[in-house]
């Protein structure tokens, strides 16, 4: 038997942030002068995809085509195969090979790396063959949003249990109402699997009340960089059965059900996904991943899940000034949803699962301070994606409703059986029309008054234990109130970054600006507890100003994935104040 091992990334190609902005679009042949080794990438806009110059036939090397006039096939010099470097396809002979895609990733720098991962399809190892499944032996019941109940034989597992209360401070609550078993639903369960660290996934409301009953419950994780949960003892939640696993590594729960977690070729510091094998057939979830795998991904899975929604980010609603126009706004979010779309349509043609299911996406900003982010952040119809899946493909579709349950087996037999998905009760409550947002505003509401906060060097102490510096970049941060007006008492002051000094005005040297104005709730509760930016940005909790008009990754990287993991230390803070 082949024996697993831990999925690695080795950097092939590091790009420097010069040789990385003079990319050309189209086809751009690179070489690693220290190894001698050749690289292909290919450029559309923002998008990247790159290779190794090997023709996967005999190994010959790659050069231009000179027969083609849209830039974007190359031809091997050993046999004249023709490799479309834009799909990865190989066009001559059709219909032969993929190229193994490299991922291309940026560093801190805005340099490019290209990464190879080993091996590139971990689930390949020890296969196994698809057996028969009874009727009712493998059924998946839909909560909301991410979460997903699966019944493999007699064990349990659930995905991304958010169940109650909101995410990212108080910008997204459920769309869905859970089913009203979902608390036992969770107690029942033999393992949980939680893809990352964002609060619509790791959601410590729920994760409180499953703890009051079953604290010992096994929660499998991935080993990124930043740890899921990194902020477990801070949010006072008694879990005593995290387990931590490697990446591309089959772990086997019983003699029919094993599972792999695997990184994200994006966001491998944070962003995970998950194949669960149950009996040889495959279940896929990407989850947020927004290249699973660096592109890699198992075909003709029985059941494959996704996000599908878009919206989930501040940009560019809390945008304003220059091009930010209401119209530009409501342009730019109906190109990107459309984009969205047709990239999860085109995966599910490539990867042919024999189910595909929509999901991770049924979120509303119901607060109703928030009512001009509901109205502009137009999002995704699951239908929609769902019959252009249908158009292009055989691939049946299924757009849950909470409490409707697929069973795998009848689906797989006859995905007309009116047996294999049975709808919850009719007059079941699907929508949510009313949230309890009272307890969680008063959580954030009691750091207005916190003592931190009546002395303003916690500004100094606050952006010190951050360790973001040496960057050209000046911020202005203004405290506000709920309509994003400047709260009264609240704190107006500037951070130049490349010194990390704290200016009365605005330095005369040529340099980058941010204005972030932020409700004042949400930025004390976030530094009086050493939160990430996330609960400001993808929870709308902000509203923006750039000059020039360039994202800063470095900044924004360091505030929503790399700050410390342990909360400034406010007690010695206020004793040296005293």
């Amino acid at each position: 038997m082949e024996q697993s091992i831990e999925q690695t990334t080795e950097i092939l190609l590091h790009l420097s942030p010069d040789e990385a902005a003079n990319l050309k679009e189209g086809i751009n042949f690179l070489r690693n002068k220290k190894t001698g080794k050749d690289y292909i990438l290919y450029k559309n806009k923002s998008r990247l995809r790159a290779c190794k110059n090997m023709c996967k036939h005999q190994g010959g090397l790659f050069i231009k085509d000179i027969e083609d006039f849209d830039g974007r096939s190359v031809r091997c010099t050993k046999h004249n195969w023709k490799l479309d470097v834009s799909s990865m396809k190989y066009i001559n002979p059709p219909g032969s090979f993929c190229q193994d895609e490299l991922v291309v990733e940026m560093d801190e720098g805005n340099g490019l790396l290209l990464l190879e991962l080993n091996p590139p399809n971990p689930w390949d190892s020890e296969p196994r063959s698809p057996e028969d499944l009874a009727y009712g032996e493998v059924q998946v019941t839909y909560l909301t949003h991410a979460c997903m109940d699966l019944k493999l034989g007699d064990k349990r597992m659930v995905f991304d249990p958010w169940l109650t209360g909101p995410a990212f401070a108080r910008g997204w609550w459920l769309l869905h109402e859970p089913p009203s078993d979902w608390l036992e639903r969770l107690c029942r369960a033999d393992l949980i699997y939680i893809s990352h660290m964002h609060s619509d996934h790791l959601s410590y409301p729920t994760l409180k009340k499953l703890a009051g009953r079953r604290p010992d419950i096994p929660i499998y994780v991935g080993n990124t960089e930043r740890p899921v949960f990194w902020n477990l003892n801070q949010s006072g939640v008694q879990l005593t059965n995290i387990k931590v696993v490697p990446f591309g590594i089959w772990q086997q729960v019983d003699k029919n059900l094993r599972f792999m977690i695997l990184m994200d070729g994006v966001h491998p510091e944070m962003d995970t996904c998950i194949i669960v094998e149950y009996k040889g057939h495959k279940i896929l979830n990407t989850v947020d991943c927004t290249r699973p795998n660096g592109g890699r991904l198992p075909g003709k899975v029985a059941l494959m899940m996704s996000d599908f929604a878009g919206g989930a980010s501040g940009f560019p609603m809390t945008f304003s000034g220059g091009k930010f126009t209401e119209e530009w706004k409501a342009q730019f979010i109906k190109t990107e949803r459309r984009k969205l779309l047709n990239y999860k349509a085109r995966l599910v043609k490539d990867l042919q699962p024999r189910i595909y299911c929509p999901f991770a996406g049924y979120f509303v900003e119901s607060h109703p301070s928030d009512k001009y982010i509901k109205e502009t952040n137009i999002k995704n119809d699951p239908n929609e994606l769902n019959n252009l899946i249908k158009k292009n493909s055989d691939v049946v579709t299924w757009t849950p409703r909470p409490g409707a349950t697929l069973d795998l087996g009848r689906m797989l037999k006859d995905p007309t059986d009116s047996k294999g998905i049975i709808e919850p009760p009719e007059g079941t409550k699907i929508y949510k029309d009313s949230w309890d947002f009272g307890p969680y505003l008063k959580i954030l509401n009691a750091s207005i008054e916190d003592e931190i906060f009546r002395h303003s060097s916690w500004i100094k102490e606050y952006y010190t234990w951050a360790g973001f510096k040496d960057y050209n970049l000046v911020v202005r941060m203004i405290e506000t109130d709920e309509d994003f007006s400047p709260f009264p008492g609240g704190y107006d002051y500037l951070v130049d970054f490349l010194d990390l000094s704290f200016p009365k005005e605005r330095p005369s040297r040529e340099h980058p600006y941010e204005e972030i104005r932020s409700r004042v709730d949400v930025i004390r509760h976030v530094v009086k507890n050493g939160l990430l930016w996330d609960d400001l940005y993808i929870g709308f909790q902000t509203r923006l100003q750039r000059d020039p008009d360039i994202y800063h990754h470095l900044f924004w990287n360091h505030f929503q994935i790399k700050l410390p993991l342990t909360p400034p230390n406010w007690k010695t803070f206020l004793v040296h104040c005293e």
